[in-house]
């Protein structure tokens, strides 16, 4: 097996991802485990990177360990501050924050922060680091598009993140779904394609008028033009077409458009964009892995 350069952690809210990594960023070995910040008994972060890196750390005769995401966090492990757009991967590797372990020396990814031209600040904690592998994979101008509960949609310029913005749609979905009338109907969680298409086309032309649109949620479901388990994908493409359309209104039309995932979630996205015409394609390979590497050789700790 190739020598391990590198151990990189990429730890969120709710898990925990991490990748041993050799020097030509060959993934040698990876582990997960639903162990999120929000997981950790009493907040023992150190206890659960040993149990999950220990064997590897020793094989590897002491590779770094560079760790991304929630840890950086207020409610993490170490608070690591926002750093302000542009910003690459030289950019991160300078704003490295270090604490000694029982596993020696860790070091944390900064956030990014950024503000739109009404001066209301945005941030990223974690995507900022899968972009710092894309960006050396591509070598282009791009718009980077990463699904989730808060989907982040963020603009590459000569390989350094130039502004990203923030959509709750995942969340807004989850609370609609659980917390609303509109969700008093919806039975099942399969997804329906033609249902999650016709919530595309209810987008508003630039994403514009979704607080009427999402009562029809209610009111299709009431005069059985949507039966319930068709609710819930109807509900999801309505949010996700108008997020789709805002966004697209907002960037550079021009810019290729990449979807970071390998979740249900991004295939939807891909989906989406196929179904309003917009060119899009999934990223490949794992960006977190690539960025830990691409940051950990800016910041000197890998030949």
């Amino acid at each position: 097996m190739p020598a391990a350069a590198l151990i990189g952690v990429d730890w969120g809210t709710t898990s925990f991802r991490a990748y041993l990594i050799d020097a030509h960023g060959r993934i040698l070995d990876r582990r997960s485990a639903p162990a999120g910040i929000l997981q950790v008994p009493d907040r023992d972060f150190a206890r659960v990177l040993e149990q999950q890196v220990r064997a590897w750390h020793a094989a590897a005769r002491g590779a770094p360990i560079i760790a991304s995401g929630m840890i950086t966090s207020r409610q993490g492990w170490q608070e690591t501050p926002y750093l302000a757009c542009p910003a690459g991967a030289g950019d991160l590797a300078a704003g490295l924050e270090r604490r000694e372990t029982g596993l020696g020396r860790i070091h944390f990814v900064p956030g990014l922060r950024t503000e739109d031209a009404d001066g209301v600040p945005d941030v990223i904690r974690g995507e900022e680091t899968q972009i710092a592998g894309l960006a050396l994979d591509h070598g282009r101008d791009l718009r980077a598009v990463l699904p989730g509960t808060h989907s982040k949609w963020i603009e590459v310029r000569g390989g350094r993140i130039a502004g990203f913005q923030t959509y709750m749609t995942g969340e807004v979905y989850g609370v609609l779904r659980e917390h609303s009338i509109l969700g008093r109907l919806m039975t099942g969680d399969d997804h329906d394609p033609v249902a999650f298409t016709r919530g595309l086309d209810a987008a508003g032309p630039g994403g514009r008028g979704l607080l009427r649109r999402l009562f029809s949620a209610r009111t299709l479901g009431l005069f059985d033009r949507l039966q319930g388990g068709a609710i819930g994908p109807y509900l999801s493409g309505l949010l996700i077409g108008t997020e789709i359309a805002e966004a697209l209104a907002e960037g550079r039309s021009a810019d290729p458009l990449l979807v970071v995932g390998e979740s249900t979630l991004a295939g939807r996205y891909l989906d989406a964009f196929r179904h309003v015409g917009v060119p899009a394609e999934a990223a490949p390979g794992d960006p977190a892995a690539a960025g830990h590497l691409a940051i950990g050789r800016a910041a000197g700790l890998i030949p």
